[in-house]
């Protein structure tokens, strides 16, 4: 994870982002790239310019904000690039994504109390579910952003099967425990024993040293994935996605929206 790229509004979400960004390069000597996005057709319908250019008033407010931005204490000592796009922002994001060769977008949130207004329909909800890279989304600050324990919450499904290498790949550069969780409930039940064996039909192949098994029952599996999670105190949930229509196969789309609204824990998705 070398190249990280960081959309910036410049809100503390973006700080708090930000930051955990510089914690991942500073373990891979790698670089972030800070990306902000100019949708002039939304910030100018009440704007009065006085006479100045459109574009050249709003890029120049933009530079200003990056110069103070890039003040922040704990940007020093790392590789930064900058960029302004006028563009819509779930394209510019995607866009420059590809043209960089980024490894991962991190992006920051609101977390449990506004999540749901920005996730819902937003240039967020859609870098989630359509970025070709894993997507991190970061919702309080994090000094010092380590990650032991990880959870990867699944229906183990074996067409998940093609992205976790990536899932693995990310848990080993942090050295973390790996908790698979499938979570059962009432209305969607297996046995232990079928649970089990899709698992390890799941996993075969891979090479796994430090995770665990687990099949949690719940009332439902956004309550079933959070209270686990919460019970082996995990630094993370990964989920995979799906681009169509939001987190993959049994986690649809407001059951990603739950968990990444509800889990103060930093979410990690993998496009299917």
């Amino acid at each position: 994870m070398k190249r990280i790229l960081v959309p910036v509004d410049f809100s503390k979400e973006a700080e708090n982002a930000a930051q955990v960004a510089v914690s991942i390069a500073k373990k891979s000597n790698g670089c972030i790239y800070l990306l902000h996005m100019l949708e002039l057709p939304e910030i100018t319908e009440n704007y009065n310019f006085s006479g100045q250019a459109e574009p050249l008033f709003f890029m120049n407010m933009a530079k200003k904000r990056f110069d103070s931005f890039l003040k922040l204490p704990f940007l020093k000592g790392i590789e930064v690039h900058t960029k302004i796009l006028f563009y819509k922002a779930f394209d510019g994001i995607k866009d420059e994504a590809k043209s960089l060769n980024i490894d991962l977008i991190i992006m920051g949130s609101k977390g449990a109390t506004g999540l749901k207004e920005v996730f819902i329909g937003s240039n967020t909800e859609k870098v989630v579910r359509c970025a070709d890279v894993p997507v991190l989304v970061i919702k309080e600050p994090l000094v010092n952003f380590t990650l032991n324990n990880m959870v990867f919450a699944s229906d183990f499904n074996p067409i998940g099967k093609k992205t976790f290498q990536k899932v693995l790949d990310f848990a080993r550069f942090f050295n973390a425990k790996i908790y698979l969780l499938y979570v059962n409930t009432i209305h969607n039940f297996e046995t232990t024993e079928d649970s089990l064996s899709n698992i390890h039909n799941y996993i075969n192949g891979f090479d796994l040293n430090n995770y665990t098994i687990t099949i949690y029952n719940a009332n439902s599996v956004e309550q079933g994935i959070l209270t686990f999670s919460k019970s082996v105190n995990a630094d993370a949930i990964a989920l995979n996605t799906n681009g169509r229509s939001g987190l993959s196969q049994l986690f649809n789309g407001s059951i990603g929206v739950e968990i990444t609204n509800h889990a103060m824990a930093p979410v990690v998705t993998f496009k299917l």
